[in-house]
């Protein structure tokens, strides 16, 4: 099952609330680009962790790399 990501998450790992409402907003957009047009409703909070995965390089509930 794929795990969903908001920005409260990521503000409990420890990214400032701005940074974290970004790399949201970039997961969207990486969404958005794989086609799935539902992630361009402006009040969807909620990512699949492989889109923050893809831009943050890790994966945020163990602590494998991108590319290993």
């Amino acid at each position: 099952m794929n795990k969903l990501v908001d920005k409260n998450i990521l503000i409990d790992l420890g990214y400032p609330e701005h940074t974290a409402k970004n790399i949201i907003a970039e997961a969207k957009k990486v969404m958005v680009n794989k086609g799935f047009q539902y992630y361009t409703n402006r009040k969807l909070g909620l990512v699949p962790a492989d889109a923050v995965k893809s831009i943050l390089g890790f994966n945020l509930f163990s602590n494998e790399r991108v590319g290993e």
